[in-house]
């Protein structure tokens, strides 16, 4: 009784903070007998009988009856066709986890629970309206596995299935949206609609108008990339030969500069900062009168860039070099971040340290962030292994609840206390006779580490303990599903980045000796990604035992100073602590961090919702135009759009410097917003005749495109700045520096009104 009245007053508190967390999945076990009633009555019908059992239910949606009215026989539908095609029951937790997602929440499914069978449900009832179901998945393994899996079941309901691949062409695509259930990831999603937006012929389009989404690891989908704009590009007209140059002259410069004479690091040695010195250097070799000239600003961005390239970002860390190409690595994941890229300078900066040949400027054409695409799915729901620490995100930024699904069988998992070190150096060897020990019953044991390199030196430092082991980081991602499927193998070592294979599941060999042992390396900023690799052993009820070994040099350490928290008297060593003051100050911090992440994506979501608007404008105006046959004033509104987006982005890179002169930047960036906006429409449909054929004439449409992501964080740099001081921060946006930019349009004098 106790326990259920401080359940209850944890839930009033949490909805108090704007969380909406249901832990009970007792409202729902009415629907489940009644699903059960409703299955038992199918049992003896034919496939075919099954079959027009669910051209029945898409008859009666078709004339207006509601979903709800047919759920539980939608649901049992469901129920017996997967059991006939899969040869497998869904367990009563699988089928209340489809009623949760049917009601618009997201699901808590620990992994190994069967999220993919749960998906099923929600997405055969929205599918019978007729309008599209999108299942948007991790990755495009996982998107073809899903879909060949569960399209026989979807054959057997009389539905259509199709899936989107990167390398599709844009007729296989049209085709794959007009399927009842489309497998797709969220980026590729993304990069079509961006592509729909361009397209000059209403036939090309190959979206149809969204309609539901169901959203697998939606934790990673709609938090952890939540912010990071898709974007589509074209040839931006510069002088490639003059700018590869220039990158090549700047950066042989900026490798002579001196630190502390020329520029300085922050306390946190994140920010870069040019000294007078410096600065004065600068104008002198490259003949500048003003480094902060609107004149000089490719010449500052460039210098900037050189040095955040050469000393914050590092080969293995934050990228990767293969095949000739700089490829960018999620902090989050570990993963190769597909067609990901910095902005220009920065990626030609990094380009011309590797000595490979650069990468085209470019100029954007649209861009929208996987939030807001995500916000245009009128119907949405989702399912991940770590919702709750979410869930007040979920609901600040979708409207969406979550609920926590007990598993099937309960979970043994030892979860132990953290083995803290004075050093790395420390920490890894204490890791290395971990693994030595455990090999040693034939326990599987899965290494999660935080870079390439670190995973590199890992599994050297294993070889010459004579243990082989199976390495999956971002220079290895292609293999990611069979090397995550061998590691419950008996006696199997794989040491991975955090990508551990989500969406993969670990299944033992054999559950003897304890299962799978899951080692992490690092504790991470959010406790979320921490649970993540936890949450890779011990699936349905298997054994499993989970450790993490930290030192006070670890990155989470140094960058939040963590060391300062601890007790004077408090001496790291050789030993396994368990000190419940010290594990509570970092759970506390990790706490602390996430609520100041959560306070940027706010204000980042404030500036964005008017663009998202505007957005919603233009699109309209293009496409009564596109219908109307106006080819004339679509090239105009495209121009006047790609002109806006770049005025824009450069605004809101400065904005909230205006503090300084005591003005609201929100209520600035605003107004600025919608005056520039309203003046780039009013020209673009304004345009004289004589214009309009200039356009034609000059306005070389790209004969193709490409898209990348960039991370858009440019006020994070707020949180460690110092003042004065210009500089770039390599955990956060890698845009120009705030300052610089402020600078530049200070010189400029550039104001509308």
């Amino acid at each position: 009784m106790l326990t259920r009245v401080r359940r209850k007053i944890y839930e009033f508190v949490e909805k108090a903070n704007g969380c909406d967390i249901e832990y009970s999945i007792d409202s729902y076990k009415k629907d489940l007998q009644l699903i059960h009633d409703k299955r038992a009555a199918l049992k003896s019908l034919s496939n075919s009988e099954i079959t027009s059992q669910s051209h029945s239910l898409k008859n009666k949606v078709s004339t207006g009856v509601a979903l709800d009215s047919i759920l539980h026989d939608a649901f049992a539908l469901v129920y017996e066709a997967a059991s006939r095609i899969l040869n497998q029951n869904a367990y009563d937790e699988q089928i209340i986890s489809g009623l949760v997602m049917f009601r618009g929440r997201v699901a808590e499914m620990q992994t190994g629970e069967g999220k993919t069978l749960a998906a099923l449900f929600p997405a055969y009832l929205h599918a019978l309206v007729g309008k599209g179901v999108h299942v948007l998945t991790f990755n495009d393994y996982l998107v073809r596995r899903d879909a060949a899996w569960m399209g026989p079941v979807y054959k057997l309901l009389g539905l259509t299935t199709g899936f989107i691949q990167e390398e599709m062409g844009s007729a296989e695509r049209k085709k794959a949206y007009a399927a009842d259930i489309t497998y797709v990831t969220a980026k590729e999603s993304g990069f079509d609609y961006l592509r729909d937006s361009l397209c000059m012929v209403q036939q090309d389009i190959v979206h149809r108008p969204f309609n539901a989404a169901i959203i697998d690891e939606a934790d990673s989908i709609l938090i952890d990339e939540a912010r990071i704009p898709l974007v589509i590009a074209g040839p931006s007209g510069d002088d490639a030969l003059e700018s590869v140059e220039m990158a090549f002259d700047i950066h042989e410069y900026a490798c002579k500069m001196k630190r502390e004479e020329d520029f300085a690091f922050d306390a946190y040695e994140r920010n870069i900062h040019l000294t007078s010195s410096g600065i004065k250097k600068i104008e002198d070799h490259f003949k500048c009168e003003n480094l902060y000239d609107n004149s000089s600003s490719k010449l500052l961005s460039g210098i900037l860039s050189a040095l955040h390239a050469e000393h914050l970002l590092k080969r293995d860390r934050e990228y990767i070099v293969r095949n000739g190409i700089v490829e960018l690595v999620d902090e989050l994941t570990g993963r190769v971040a597909e067609r990901r890229r910095w902005p220009d300078a920065l990626q030609a900066a990094v380009e011309t340290k590797e000595g490979i040949r650069q990468q085209l400027q470019s100029r954007i054409l649209n861009t929208i962030t996987l939030q807001h695409l995500i916000r245009l799915y009128p119907k949405l729901c989702g399912m991940t292994g770590t919702a709750l620490s979410a869930a007040k995100e979920f609901k600040e930024f979708y409207i969406l609840g979550v609920t926590i699904i007990p598993t099937h069988k309960p979970c043994t998992r030892m979860d132990m206390s953290d083995c803290l070190y004075k050093t790395v150096a420390e920490k890894n060897e204490a890791i290395i006779s971990e693994i030595v020990k455990v090999h040693s019953t034939g326990r599987p044991v899965l290494v999660g580490t935080r870079s390439v390199r670190e995973s590199a030196l890992l599994s050297e430092r294993l070889l010459s303990e004579k243990i082989s082991c199976n390495v999956l980081n971002a220079a290895n991602d292609e293999n990611e599903a069979e090397i995550i499927a061998a590691a419950g193998k008996r006696g199997a070592v794989t040491v991975s980045t955090n990508m551990a294979g989500r969406g993969t599941d670990i299944k033992l060999e054999s559950a003897v000796n304890g299962g799978l042992f899951v080692i992490g390396c690092n504790r991470h900023e959010s406790e979320r990604i921490d649970n993540q690799l936890r949450g890779r052993s011990g699936r349905q009820g298997d054994p499993g035992t989970s450790k993490f070994f930290i030192s006070l040099e670890d990155d989470l350490f140094v960058r939040y100073r963590l060391h300062e928290l601890f007790p004077k008297t408090f001496n790291a060593g050789n030993m396994n602590f368990d000190d419940p003051i010290i594990r509570d100050e970092i759970n506390r911090v990790q706490r602390i961090i996430e609520g100041q992440n959560l306070e940027i994506k706010i204000t980042l979501f404030k500036y964005s919702v008017l663009l998202e608007k505007q957005r919603k404008v233009y699109m309209q105006k293009r496409n009564e135009n596109l219908l109307a046959g106006n080819m004339i004033t679509v090239h105009s509104l495209d121009l006047s759009w790609s002109h806006y987006l770049a005025e824009i982005s450069e605004v809101r890179e400065s904005i909230h410097l205006q503090r300084f002169s005591g003005i609201d930047p929100l209520a600035e960036f605003h107004r600025l917003a919608i005056s520039y906006f309203d003046e780039a429409i009013d020209e673009a449909l304004n345009r004289s005749d004589d214009d309009i054929k200039e356009i034609e004439h000059s306005l070389k449409r790209p004969s193709s495109t490409w898209t990348y992501l960039v991370n858009d964080n440019p006020f994070a740099d707020m949180l460690r700045m110092k003042a004065g001081g210009t500089g770039m921060n390599a955990g956060s946006g890698l845009y120009w520096p705030l300052l610089v930019v402020y600078w530049v349009l200070g010189k400029r004098g550039k104001t509308k009104q």
